[in-house]
């Protein structure tokens, strides 16, 4: 099973390696200027294999995968969002492989990065949409406004709206990538009264979209996903959320490193207790990790550094959908809101665990359907 999978990956990498590139320069000549080492390459191809579920024997593969990114065609299209997804994937003083493996891949047309305005980006894109129909890898940095026809998100000289102008790209796309809790569950533009019935861009399209969400996601999350396609031709395992199982198939919480003092009954009770001093479980100020599926506590942001609970305060469960209002109060437990009629804290005081059991009904809830065999693998 093993070696006719690493066959066919070679079989996809092959075929890529026959269509032309973005530029003159390699991959190798990228991560050198940059200061990055071969070695340094495939420690990092070794990672991205095992967020993958591949073996070790798989690394150079994933390398050769990286070093032909540049032959798949990518249009990343932004709708109704803050832009923080490409920001914080753009925006760093020490550039990563993410970040370098970003910078190489054939970005036919991203509106915060590139040169052209006006006429010559309409131009651009439009270029890309024809040229390479069919084999497009769509990012989508947004949620999509469908109140009124969409007439509340417009773009370009004819006021062609952001719901039209998904739907006509999406139509040329060989694969669909919702980057970020916007663009995947509607983001903060959906919260209630949600005036301009924003959505994640699934609800409006009628081809497979795999979300990728976060407020932001890890630059390993988005690179990884595209590397998935480029590695199989073909998108990745999914949850009931349509995330990518490899990224987000377990809680936050299941690798946190503060739940041994969960499961010791070791809670923070305020900000900046005794508790907060000695790393303690963020649960009772609010923390959502048993509630949030991603690999935050794993993968970390700012090249590996840190991460929220690390730094000290709860997850908000940006990961979920409707986590905007599904979540609140941040700085409170859920079980505040939901489960108060079952004492859900007094439990967590005396026997930390059984807050998944006892306390956790959502919890459990939410595991259980995500364990379910979903249909669309």
């Amino acid at each position: 099973m093993s070696d006719a999978l690493m066959q066919k990956m070679k079989e996809r990498i092959n075929e890529l390696r026959k269509l032309p590139g973005v530029g003159s320069k390699t991959i190798k000549d990228v991560l050198e200027e940059n200061g990055i080492s071969r070695r340094d390459f495939l420690k990092w191809s070794a990672s991205m294999a095992a967020m993958l579920g591949l073996s070790s024997s798989f690394v150079p593969v994933v390398a050769e995968a990286a070093e032909v990114s540049d032959r798949l065609p990518v249009l990343w299209l932004h709708l109704a969002e803050c832009t923080g997804c490409s920001e914080s994937l753009l925006r760093t003083d020490t550039p990563s492989v993410d970040d370098l493996i970003f910078n190489y891949i054939n970005l036919q047309y991203h509106d915060t990065i590139m040169a052209a305005a006006g006429w010559q980006a309409e131009e651009n894109y439009e270029e890309a949409l024809n040229k390479f129909k069919g084999r497009l890898i769509l990012c989508v940095e947004g949620g999509v406004p469908t109140k009124d026809g969409g007439e509340y998100l417009t773009f370009g000289p004819h006021a062609e709206t952001g719901l039209e102008k998904l739907k006509r790209t999406a139509e040329a796309a060989g694969a669909i990538i919702a980057v970020g809790t916007c663009s995947a569950f509607g983001g903060i533009q959906a919260a209630a009264p949600n005036p301009t019935g924003a959505v994640g861009i699934h609800k409006v399209l009628n081809k497979p979209v795999i979300n990728v969400p976060g407020c932001p996601p890890s630059a390993k999350n988005i690179v990884g996903t595209i590397l998935y396609v480029i590695l199989f031709g073909a998108l990745p395992a999914v949850d009931n959320f349509n995330r990518p199982k490899f990224a987000y198939g377990l809680r936050i919480h299941d690798l946190c490193e503060r739940r041994g003092h969960f499961d010791a009954g070791e809670f923070v009770e305020e900000f900046g207790d005794t508790g907060a001093e000695n790393g303690f479980c963020l649960y009772k100020v609010g923390c959502k990790g048993p509630y949030t599926f991603n690999n935050c506590s794993r993968e970390r942001f700012n090249q590996h550094t840190s991460w929220p609970v690390q730094a000290g305060h709860g997850c908000i469960g940006c990961s979920e959908p409707d986590f905007w209002d599904a979540m609140k109060p941040y700085e409170k437990p859920l079980a505040d809101n939901y489960l108060a009629s079952i004492d859900a804290d007094a439990t967590a005081d005396k026997i930390g665990i059984t807050i998944l059991t006892v306390a956790g009904v959502a919890i459990a809830a939410h595991a259980a359907i995500s364990a379910m065999k979903n249909p669309k693998e």
